[in-house]
């Protein structure tokens, strides 16, 4: 799917602008396309992520900046809605340059402290999910050299405000309250304007795409342990799910990428749907044989691109856990620790 753009024409659009929250669509290097920054015209000057550690990025942020009459220098708020790079990268950049505040979920303060360690533990976590659920060696060592290569768009930065779930950010001419959202990233961060019924959600929930729910290592999790348990990504995602549904003060979700857009309870209850057809599909799969995460994923989409392998196994390896939970399939380890899943017969 093309990637979509902001609609700065749009009536949500138009709506946010009116409240003094606007959009700079800032580009990135990622598939996903262009990434979505908001800056809150209020007191603290607020803007909500950053884009990518790149010149380009910065350039554009420039230049979006001065259509409002505005500097990167006028900027006295940072949030960050959550860990991947092209939400943060900019975020020491523009904190050593204008002196703001930088405020985030306070679990991932210690994280973004520490960027290249928190990295590099990541990839280690990431290579050894690859090895157990059946992704060939070079196929691992190329997307670790394509990781190791993408760092670069990131960069640590140092929290000066730590946010907790629940909490009230009081800006002069708003409150912004603070919710955790976990299963896109361990740290996705929504902020909700309940008065002006506006829901500032990051890569949570984007209306033209779903949100892959990344198997990710924990964020308290120790950077000299290696063996990690693996969290179930997309059980913890549509938790998270459920508890935005809930939310009937939201008339219009402001998404880190793509459009803004209303109706944001239908939009949830299509994803549910989703989900349980595409776990309903791959059980149909597994009964037929067993299966490795990686062979479920090549017999769905054919070859796999490399830079693409580690999603499509947290795509799959998300069902699974679906479908585990409901006794629906089983696991096996074979003698090299490789799983392979089969389906139970009803």
């Amino acid at each position: 799917m093309a990637a979509a753009s902001w609609d700065p024409t749009s009536a949500e659009a138009a709506y946010a602008a009116e409240h003094g929250i606007h959009c700079f669509s800032i580009p990135t290097p990622f598939a996903v396309g262009r990434v979505n920054l908001y800056l809150i015209d209020d007191e603290p000057l607020t803007l909500l992520d950053t884009g990518p550690n790149s010149g380009r990025a910065l350039d554009e942020l420039e230049q979006a900046l001065a259509r409002l009459g505005r500097r990167i220098e006028d900027l006295e708020l940072l949030l960050v809605s959550h860990q991947h790079m092209d939400h943060l990268g900019l975020v020491d950049i523009l904190a050593r340059r204008s002196g703001a505040q930088v405020a985030a979920l306070a679990a991932l303060a210690p994280w973004m402290a520490r960027w290249s360690e928190q990295m590099e533990a990541d990839d280690v976590f990431a290579e050894e999910l690859m090895r157990m659920h059946g992704i060939p060696p070079e196929t691992r060592l190329a997307l670790r050299a394509v990781s190791h290569a993408y760092r670069g768009w990131g960069a640590a930065a140092r929290v000066t405000r730590p946010l907790t779930d629940g909490e009230a950010l009081e800006l002069k001419g708003r409150t912004l309250h603070v919710h955790h959202r976990p299963g896109h990233s361990p740290s996705d961060t929504v902020f909700h304007d309940r008065e002006r019924r506006l829901l500032l959600g990051g890569d949570h929930l984007i209306a033209h795409i779903s949100s892959n729910p990344l198997v990710t290592r924990p964020l308290d999790a120790p950077l000299d342990e290696s063996h990690v348990p693996r969290p179930r990504s997309l059980m913890i995602y549509l938790e998270s799910l459920r508890a935005t549904r809930a939310m009937d003060d939201v008339d219009i979700v402001l998404p880190g990428h793509g459009e803004a857009f209303g109706g944001h309870a239908a939009l949830i209850d299509e994803r549910f749907r989703m989900h349980e057809r595409r776990a309903r599909k791959i059980c149909g799969m597994l009964a037929e044989r067993p299966m490795t995460v990686f062979e479920v994923a090549q017999a769905m989409w054919g070859t796999v691109a490399v830079t693409q392998a580690y999603l499509t196994i947290s795509e799959v390896l998300g069902h699974i856990d679906l479908l585990l939970e409901d006794g629906r399939v089983r696991e096996e380890i074979d003698g090299e620790g490789v799983a392979r899943y089969g389906a139970v017969a009803p």
